[in-house]
């Protein structure tokens, strides 16, 4: 098979100069469909069966998953398309053109994730559909850095199959088969106000924030006594009080306190039972004070994953780097290819310390590698 599609690096050059950040912040939120859009055309150029999956709520996102061959089980190569966003006037280089100095390629994207699609597609250039005996899959989503909406549109769809996924987020070639997940949640107390003279008057928000704190802090004690994983750099749990605000005034009591969180679990901890929990903790605290409680998810939170160290796509990924596998606190879509029915690794060129940093870059050096294995993990698992 010969593909139309460009060379790598202009590969990669394209999809950097296609902006499409992901943020919270409407004003710096974009679309990712010129991503998606470059993506296509080259697949279905080589013969893959595309097809494109807008997001409901947003059209301007979209999903794309591309299959070449037929037949159940299979291999997903799986990136995001999105990127956060940058301070340009801290880049050295342009963030939106590829450019090449120092035996690297810096760019917005190279290292977390748009290089790793290039990659893929790079790889599979003179693979034969007919000589496939399963299916080789590229799935391309939107909106991981802020929602992980294409993941979870994925998930709850059921719409894509196979025995095993490779996503190429940056973990510098070594395999992860475990990371932490995620939980944010904000908690809102309302008391009532009054004059600091007399604190009869009044009922501290910013007092029973405290009495909340405690508790949680205690929490914490307890998940951290009882959840313990040696395979991550921290072994426990971790909770972090990250944003408070309370009051207007130093002489007036404190009607509203508002706290932020986040809540980092190992795998075997359920997600919705650690918000149940954490909801628990600070209602039976403040049970008869007078005081009301708001809760708001900040986002739905992502599971913790975990493949099997004893797994095909594990012992296939550790032979092809020559690295056990690892685990990692930083989150991914595994958790919703697992869903799916997919071992799941977690393997790309890239670095985590480059992702979210200005002058981003993926060392050239690292380019060959990542072809190979890919190459390698195709004709092991679907010819």
């Amino acid at each position: 098979m010969v593909y139309s599609a460009p060379p790598l690096l202009e590969m990669i050059g394209a999809l950097i100069r296609e902006p499409s950040v992901s943020s919270a912040r409407p004003d710096l939120d974009q679309e990712n469909r010129g991503v998606i859009d470059l993506l296509a055309d080259w697949l279905e150029s080589a013969g893959f069966r595309v097809e494109i999956t807008p997001l409901p709520d947003n059209p301007g996102k979209a999903n794309l998953v591309a299959t070449l061959g037929t037949g159940p089980g299979g291999l997903v190569l799986a990136g995001h398309t999105d990127t956060v966003p940058c301070n340009e006037d801290k880049w050295t280089h342009d963030p939106f053109r590829l450019t090449e100095a120092d035996n690297r390629l810096y760019g917005l994207g190279t290292s977390d994730m748009k290089a790793f699609l290039a990659l893929a597609i790079d790889a599979l250039r003179n693979v034969d559909s007919s000589s496939l005996r399963e299916p080789v899959i590229l799935l391309a989503t939107a909106d991981e850095e802020t929602s992980m909406a294409g993941a979870r549109l994925l998930a709850d769809q059921d719409a894509l199959h196979a025995r095993h996924a490779v996503i190429g987020e940056p973990t510098g070639l070594h395999p992860v088969r475990m990371h932490k997940g995620i939980l944010m949640e904000a908690i809102r107390l309302h008391g009532h106000s009054g004059h600091s003279s007399d604190p009869a008057l009044g009922n501290s928000a910013l007092e029973a924030m405290h009495q909340v704190i405690t508790a949680l802090l205690d929490w914490r004690t307890e998940l951290q006594a009882h959840y313990r994983n040696t395979l991550f750099a921290v072994p426990v749990p971790t909770l972090n009080l990250g944003h408070i605000h309370g009051g207007d005034n130093p002489n007036r009591i404190c009607a509203d306190c508002e706290l932020h969180i986040d809540l980092r679990q190992l795998p075997g901890m359920d997600l919705d039972d650690l918000r149940s929990q954490l909801r628990e903790c600070v209602t039976g605290t403040l049970a008869d004070s007078g005081i009301q409680i708001e809760f708001e998810a900040l986002f739905d939170g992502i599971p913790a994953m975990e493949t099997s160290a004893t797994a095909e796509i594990t012992r296939l990924t550790e032979q092809l780097t020559g690295h056990t596998a690892e685990a990692v606190a930083f989150g991914t879509e595994a958790p919703y290819l697992q869903r799916l029915g997919m071992e799941t690794i977690v393997l790309g060129p890239g670095d985590i310390a480059q992702a979210h940093q200005p002058d981003e870059f993926i060392a050239l050096d690292r380019l060959q590698p990542t072809t190979r294995i890919l190459q390698s993990l195709v004709k092991s698992v679907c010819t």
